[in-house]
């Protein structure tokens, strides 16, 4: 009975170092897939904040556009009020003189 129940404790004892040694090799795996998931990371940071700065930019020309929009919309403006200005009296004409 003696020998048997070392039996298995040593097999137990075999299967535990094996499972060690099998998660001891994991984590350069881990490792990697970690630093690989960093780095996608931080390309998708960068292109975030690509995009954050291109809206940033149209909202700019947006606004500027709109600006120049209302600036041409009050030129018409002023343009058709002084179109549609009664005109002046012509002066009568002078005869020649001779």
């Amino acid at each position: 009975m003696t020998t048997a129940l070392l039996r298995k404790f040593m097999v137990a004892g075999a299967a535990v170092a094996a499972l060690s040694v099998a998660a001891c090799n994991k984590p350069a795996e881990t490792q990697k897939a970690a630093d690989d998931a960093a780095a996608q990371a931080t390309t998708a940071a960068a292109a975030a904040q690509s995009a954050q700065d291109a809206a940033t930019t149209a909202s700019a020309a947006s606004t500027d556009a709109a600006g120049a929009a209302t600036d041409a919309s009050q030129s018409a403006n002023t343009a058709s009020m002084a179109a549609t200005a009664p005109a002046a009296p012509a002066a009568p004409a002078t005869a020649p003189a001779k």
